[in-house]
């Protein structure tokens, strides 16, 4: 017979390992959630910083037009909106500022009791009201120095837009309201080289020097064709942001992939035209969608509609995939094929003009024909208006090459278009650099992010075959790495380059 005591002790025993047991699971059971929260948090903080990471490698270099509403001004979060625009620039980005005037000037008018007449939506202004104008638009561009300077970022307010007057339109002189003839980029570039950020105030000159009243939505649409800008970023302080629960679906057309999104989501250049006609109700957003779609038509490759109230919209619409309003898309890429060989005579056409100035080497029938695959053409309706090659030389180097657009369709970045087109195939085709070698187009490569080298880094097989006599500078562009957990291309936009 087993003593009772054992038999009590090996029962006890057992009765406390269950209870260790249980309290186990249950400490288990309790931990499990609280780690697969701190997982999800960590996951979702390296996601974001990823994000961020692959959309600075893909648009560092880039120019970006900033059009900013008046009333922006006026909000309590104006200020964090310079800090944030402040980043951009110090992180390499190219920064343009175009000031909306419209609130300023109607109060400055108003206070010196001057009445203003308008044509449509389009204010006259008079050589009376004229300089009101001037001093509300120098004013509000004045904000932005000061908001920038105070995150020491140097801007500068210039003249940098040539104007035209509108003349008389059905019987009324619109005096001093004028359009865009033209933005002097030269004089752009060079303060954005310097690290400095331009202010374009809605105020053009004639080339008598006669200042016109022009619309800061023209100026912003000019200057980001002009400059061949990655980006148009609209910002404005309303309320209604984007498209309410009445816009959703029926007459307007709005995509499933912008209702997933509370402010719009991304829409392609076609959902936003479909959007339009069927409309009709009028209001600013709609106008910014407009301004959208004419900027993509202009070869604007990204325009974003934020409220620039919003504290850190602007770095969550430019830096996540989520975003934080409505971006309409261009698919540059879309009139860009292969050469084919019923192709070659315009090609020859094309390159010949610039090879007689010395700009191009000369390239015969059978040159061209041999390296075939290497071509590209960008074609408008049916006809074939620029091209360019990418040789791959090994080493995971590739040469762009044969660039040449027809001068008729220069306003169109054709010629940025294909280069960008030929980066993003030589990063798919696992290429570290594209180099180019040029004798007088350097300023243009380096705006386009390229930097000077030395022949001395060239591929082995390309720096046998360098012609010292033509004495070309070598520019290259270091590809990145492709970001992990990134956008699939299904279903991305176009990349940056």
């Amino acid at each position: 017979m087993a003593p009772p005591a054992l038999g009590n002790k090996a029962e006890t025993a057992n009765t406390k390992n269950s209870g260790n047991m249980e309290k186990i699971t249950e400490t288990e059971k309790a931990a499990k959630p609280t780690e697969t929260k701190k997982t999800k948090k960590t996951a979702f903080q390296v996601g974001l910083i990823r994000e961020a990471f692959h959309y600075q490698s893909r648009f560092q270099g880039s120019a970006m037009v900033f059009k900013i509403d008046f009333p922006v001004t006026q909000d309590p979060g104006f200020s964090y909106l310079m800090k944030d625009l402040a980043l951009l620039v110090r992180t390499g980005f190219k920064v343009v500022v175009v000031p909306g005037a419209k609130e300023r000037i109607d109060a400055v008018l108003g206070e010196y009791g001057i009445a203003s007449q308008y044509a449509g939506t389009t204010r006259i202004t008079t050589a009376g009201a004229m300089p009101f104008v001037e001093m509300a638009a120098f004013d509000v561009a004045t904000r932005f120095i000061t908001g920038l300077s105070a995150d020491r970022i140097d801007a500068v307010i210039g003249n940098f837009v040539r104007a035209r007057g509108l003349g008389v339109i059905g019987g009324l002189d619109m005096e001093h309201t004028g359009a865009v003839d033209r933005i002097l980029t030269g004089p752009i570039e060079r303060i954005l080289r310097l690290g400095m950020t331009p202010i374009l105030p809605c105020i053009g000159w004639s080339r008598a020097g006669k200042p016109y009243n022009v619309p800061s939505d023209e100026i912003a649409l000019a200057a980001s064709a002009a400059l061949g800008a990655a980006k148009l970023v609209i910002l404005s302080a309303r309320e209604g942001f984007g498209f309410d629960g009445e816009m959703k679906g029926g007459q307007y057309g709005i995509p499933e992939s912008a209702e997933a999104h509370k402010k719009g989501g991304r829409l392609t250049p076609r959902e936003a035209a479909r959007i339009l006609e069927g409309g009709g109700a009028g209001g600013r957003f709609f106008e910014e969608l407009g301004l959208a779609l004419r900027a993509s038509r202009s070869g604007v490759e990204r325009t974003h509609i934020i409220d620039g109230r919003e504290e850190g919209a602007v770095l969550r619409e430019l830096f996540s995939n989520l975003g934080a309003g409505v971006m309409v898309y261009a698919d540059e890429y879309e009139s860009i094929r292969p050469l084919k060989s019923a192709d070659i005579p315009v090609i020859l056409r094309l390159i010949e003009p610039l090879a007689a100035r010395g700009n191009l080497v000369r390239r015969s029938w059978e040159d061209i024909r041999e390296k075939k695959g290497d071509y590209v053409v960008f074609e408008i309706d049916g006809s074939v208006h620029a091209c360019a090659a990418l040789h791959h030389w090994g080493e995971g180097q590739g040469e762009i090459a044969a660039l040449a657009a027809d001068p008729a369709y220069t306003g169109l970045g054709l010629g940025r278009r294909l280069v960008r087109y030929l980066i993003d195939r030589a990063s798919a085709q696992s290429m570290s650099r594209v180099f180019v070698l040029t004798t007088r187009t350097h300023d243009w490569f380096e705006f386009l992010g390229f930097k000077e080298a030395s022949i001395e880094s060239l591929p082995e097989r390309k720096r046998r075959q360098y012609d010292h006599r033509r004495k070309s500078k070598l520019f290259v562009l270091d590809l990145p790495l492709p970001a992990h957990g990134s956008r699939p291309d299904a279903d991305a936009p176009p990349p940056a380059f």
